[in-house]
């Protein structure tokens, strides 16, 4: 009767570990199989990031835009990895530029008095601000300013990240995230050094073929680039919605954006932004 025992005792030793060991290694490799192979179907994870997200949205889509500012930086900051933690950070950039350009109240707006002798130009070297800024914040036709005149100045402090493999040119402010801009064409020498130091070296318009000046009639139908210090990069117009056909031909080497994207980003920025490339 003891080897009987014994045999017993055997079988459920190693019966027990054979079974163990199945359920552990080989049931749940069969799993992973069968879920490759769409056999299994595989329960999605409750998206517990998406109602927070729709709550800034309608927040933006009801006119208050400030609380869809905070609403949506608190968002990406809570969600950093998350599922729309892109198109929050498209919808902030709208809303900052929206914010940016009209009459919206935000702790960096001043007025400014036009006083004898201003030029557009000169207003703008003084408050460290575009021409073409303070025309689009204040509704301005043309470049004459009229002695009185109140003009809503904004102070951002505006500098680039350029990240080539997410294909993507941060626009931030005071080294914050500001906006971001997708960069829909690549065209630079295979050899990259692992981070660029640049700047703006200058705003470009051109029509009909020829570079046209700001001021002049021709620049609010112009095709917009940018030019940074940088050899080799200049960030150019591709047609979109509001810009179908581009008269201006792309250079051999830059980074190609929606034209309607480099007509705001070059508003943005002057020869003092600094641009900063990595991968």
């Amino acid at each position: 009767m003891k080897w009987l025992f014994a045999l017993l005792l055997a079988v459920l030793i190693f019966g027990g570990a054979a079974w163990f060991g199945y359920n552990l290694f080989f049931k749940q490799e069969i799993a992973v199989q069968k879920e490759q192979r769409g056999e299994i179907q595989v329960t999605p994870r409750p998206d517990i990031s998406l109602p927070e997200f729709q709550a800034a949205a309608k927040l933006r889509q009801e006119g208050k835009l400030p609380e869809a500012r905070a609403a949506l930086i608190a968002f990406i900051q809570k969600y950093p990895s998350g599922s729309h933690v892109e198109e929050a950070k498209d919808l902030l950039g709208d809303i900052n530029i929206e914010i940016l350009l009209s009459r919206t109240p935000s702790p960096e707006k001043t007025e400014y008095i036009v006083k004898p002798g201003d030029v557009l130009q000169r207003v703008a070297n003084h408050v460290k601000s575009t021409p073409e800024l303070i025309m689009r914040m204040n509704n301005l036709n043309g470049t004459m300013l009229h002695i009185g005149e109140r003009l809503l100045i904004s102070h951002p402090e505006f500098s680039l990240l350029v990240q080539r493999k997410p294909k993507l040119i941060l626009l931030l402010d005071h080294g914050a995230f500001f906006k971001q801009y997708h960069i829909q064409e690549l065209k630079l020498s295979p050899k990259q050094p692992p981070k660029v130091v640049a700047k703006v070296a200058e705003t470009m318009a051109f029509h009909d073929g020829r570079r046209v000046g700001f001021g002049t009639k021709e620049f609010a139908l112009s095709t917009r680039w940018i030019r940074l210090s940088a050899p080799g990069y200049v960030i150019y117009s591709l047609p979109d919605g509001a810009h179908p056909t581009i008269g201006q031909p792309p250079p051999p080497t830059g980074l190609g954006l929606a034209a309607s994207d480099v007509e705001e980003l070059s508003s943005l920025v002057n020869n003092r932004t600094a641009v900063t490339i990595i991968d």
